[in-house]
Formats: C-alpha cells, structure tokens, sequence
C-alpha cells in the first residue's frame, strides 16, 4: 500500500425510491444532483425488505442494451431468465453478471419457495456502462455462487468478498469487460481494510450498514465516498463505537470518457442510437 491517501472528492447521500415491480431502493446514483460515476451508471440497495407470503416482487420481463447489470444477493433468492437461454437461481451471497451488450430481454423474478413462504430481500444492482466499441458485443451471462467469490478475512473478524477485481491481495472470479473492482465487506470493530485503487480509475467507497472511517472522514449508512480520479490509497477504518458491524461495498473501475444518452433501459451514445434501440425492440430485432 502507498503511503498517500487518495483524496476524497465528495461524500453523496442515497435517496429512496422504488423500482421493477414495486421494490424499494436506496440509491445513491443517478439522482438530480449525480447522474453518473463514469463507467457506473446506477446503483440500488434493494431492501432489506421482509416480506409476507405471496408477497415478494421483482423485476418483470424487460429489455437492455448497451450495457452490463450485476446483480449481488445477500439474503433471498431471485430467479433469472434471459433471451440468450439463461435460466438461473440467484441465492444468498451469489451473484450474476450480465453483459447486454447488443440486446437482452430478461426477467429478476422471486423463486416459487421464496413467493410462497416470504422472507427477507437484500441486494445491490450496479449498471456499467460499455464502451462505444462494446455497446453492440454479443451478450453474456456469468453467474457465481457465494461460495465460488475470493473472501479475504481481516484481522479482528471481518471478511471481504470479492466479486471481481483485486483487494487485500485476493482477485474476483468475474471476467469484466474493462478493468473494474467490486467487494463486499463486512468489519468488526478495529478491523482495517487498505485498497490501492488503479491510478486515474474511478474509486468508490459505499456504507450500507453502520458507520466507518475513510481517509479520516466519518462516513455512515447510506453513504458514498467518491475519490478523485488520481493515485492514492483508500484506508478503511472500523473503529467508531458502534453494536453495528459496518458493511460497505468497494467500487472501482476504468472510466470510459464518452458521452452518455440514455433512455429507460437502453444506454448509447447517441440519441440516433437511442432510438434505434426503441425501434429494434418494438419490432422484436432488439435480440440478435
């Protein structure tokens, strides 16, 4: 680890909304004040949500293009189905990894045992945004189980899972289309996590659960951290008093510095594009 903190560029709040089929979510982008992270384009804690009988919903048949959505499940289990043939159970710790690319329609829908019985909800989705020359790649579904992920232990207890990416010296199994890191921690009190970002890539620190120190600044649930696109480490600290075990997600990738139409579920770069992507799919072409 460098001995130079990289600098925080700002700290942004999450709002509520609600998404899919009725679920509600915590997103800390795109918003009216930060549309997007350069190369993220969304992120949404969906939950937690308890859920009655009969009760749990998910996200119905729709279309994307353009880009990739991963989907990490910490509690319950969704079923995915997708119009490359995929069809697959997401459960706890797992997670899925589907490139759109030129087109995909696809459905995120709760397993009959989990519509019959209820139980709890809790998630991530994260948009990634493809380069103008990868908007239109064949699409690609990956998905792993939790058990399949790179875990790192800390020191006092805690554990980082990997999805993709390097921390702590463990790698992700997911092959991503550009550079990109994605891990889950969860601390105990004194742990420290130390994460050198690549130089110039975007570096993202979010708390979900309880509060943290990063570089030296308090930051609580709900909160993200975003670095400057520059060198530097990232040093997260869980020494603050608290009967929480903080939990975060670590977030980083090459920025793709194109611009960005987008509209719905589809994202290009321009709005000719755009519309093609309308068209395509009004006209049953969307998928290839």
């Amino acid at each position: 680890m460098t001995n130079t903190l990289r600098e925080i560029n700002r700290v942004i709040n999450s709002h509520r909304t609600t998404e899919g089929g009725g679920f509600k979510v915590r997103r800390p982008f795109p918003t009216s004040e930060t549309d997007n992270i350069d190369p993220f384009l969304l992120l949404d804690e969906m939950g937690p949500a308890d859920y009655a009988p009969h009760k749990a919903v998910g996200a119905p048949s729709h279309p994307h293009r353009g880009f990739e959505t991963v989907t990490y499940l910490m509690s319950g289990a969704m079923v995915h189905e997708d119009s490359i043939g995929t069809r697959a159970v997401i459960k706890n710790g797992g997670v899925q990894w589907m490139t759109a690319g030129s087109g995909v329609v696809h459905s995120e829908l709760p397993t009959d045992d989990m519509l019959a019985l209820g139980g709890r909800m809790h998630g991530f989705q994260l948009w990634v945004n493809l380069s103008a020359d990868r908007k239109m790649i064949a699409p690609r579904y990956q998905g792993y189980e939790a058990d399949e992920l790179a875990q790192v232990k800390l020191a006092n207890g805690g554990l980082i899972k990997i999805v993709a990416g390097k921390v702590h010296g463990a790698t992700g199994p997911v092959e991503t289309t550009s550079p990109m890191t994605y891990a889950h921690a969860t601390m105990q009190q004194n742990d420290v996590i130390e994460w050198t970002p690549e130089p110039s890539h975007t570096a993202l620190v979010h708390v979900f659960d309880g509060s943290v120190s990063v570089n030296g600044q308090t930051i609580e649930s709900g909160q993200m951290v975003v670095f400057e696109r520059s060198t530097g480490s990232v040093k997260i600290e869980a020494n603050l008093e608290t009967d929480v075990s903080p939990q975060l997600l670590i977030i980083g990738g090459a920025p793709l510095n194109e611009p960005i139409v987008r509209y719905g579920p589809f994202v290009m770069n321009t709005r000719e594009q755009i519309v093609e992507a309308v068209n395509d799919y009004q006209a049953g072409r969307l998928v290839k």
